[in-house]
């Protein structure tokens, strides 16, 4: 942070991505952290919210939010877990939970085998579903948990930086033929640093044309690659004549569009 003069350094990550004790070393460094947050149950807001209106839904988009401010002895900033709702995954995860729910029961009336299912309880010999389990996964269906101790952000800034790792991830699912990054076999420290940063140079150029043109990059070089610009300049009775094969409207519709992102 020093050497670039910087104040503040945001880390951004799911949940699996880094344990407590990490969590712990980020704020003893100074830093600031937006994470994906584990629910192990039934958070206070969400629970105090479906006693409050008994038979609804939670209206889509909704955000819990729920402060977790730092004692004295704590050694960190304060923190706030959000918890966001969305109708759409709701739906996906219900209908997940009774096909596993109808599975367990199955397996349980001894009519198939118990395989991998989180909702068949095993006590010895006996079997059971485990309806404690499967009424938690219920009331948190449809919930996406984060953790974040800029407590002064706005949520949607916080919940917007977060989801914006599926940009990061989206890189990293770019195929090596899309940026034409062939293995090659370095054997020095030079060598391999030079190839990463050819590489990745070509990443951050293919993900800027990307989000100013709107084509997948796989799009862009496959259309891109089948032009040249060519020009011919001959001298005719004492003047310059050039002779410039223009591109395609679709090439200079994508160039307008770089032109434009990078204005802005």
């Amino acid at each position: 942070m020093a050497a670039h003069r910087l104040t503040d350094v945001v880390v951004v990550a799911d949940a699996g991505m880094v344990s407590d004790a990490n969590k712990k070393l980020l704020e003893a460094e100074g830093l600031s952290f937006i994470l994906g947050a584990k629910i192990p149950a039934v958070p206070y807001v969400i629970d105090r919210w479906r006693k409050e209106h008994p038979g609804r839904d939670f209206p889509d988009g909704h955000v819990f939010a729920q402060p977790w401010p730092a004692g004295p002895t704590d050694k960190r900033r304060d923190h706030v877990f959000y918890y966001r709702y969305s109708a759409d995954n709701a739906r996906r995860t219900l209908h997940g939970i009774d096909q596993q729910i109808a599975k367990a029961e199955a397996a349980v009336a001894g009519k198939t085998s118990v395989k991998r299912n989180r909702f068949v309880k095993l006590t010895g010999g006996d079997r059971a579903v485990n309806r404690d389990l499967e009424a938690k996964a219920r009331a948190l269906a449809g919930i996406k948990g984060y953790v974040t101790n800029l407590v002064d952000w706005p949520v949607g800034q916080v919940i917007a930086a977060y989801h914006r790792l599926y940009q990061a991830g989206k890189s990293f699912r770019m195929s090596k033929s899309d940026l034409a990054a062939r293995p090659i076999y370095h054997h020095t420290r030079e060598s391999i640093d030079a190839h990463l940063t050819i590489v990745f140079a070509a990443l951050a150029v293919s993900r800027w044309l990307e989000s100013a043109t709107g084509w997948s990059i796989r799009r862009l070089v496959k259309t891109l690659r089948r032009y040249r610009t060519i020009q011919i300049q001959i001298q005719v009775g004492g003047q310059t004549v050039t002779a410039e094969d223009p591109a395609p409207p679709e090439i200079g519709a994508i160039v307008t569009a770089a032109r434009q992102h990078n204005r802005h």
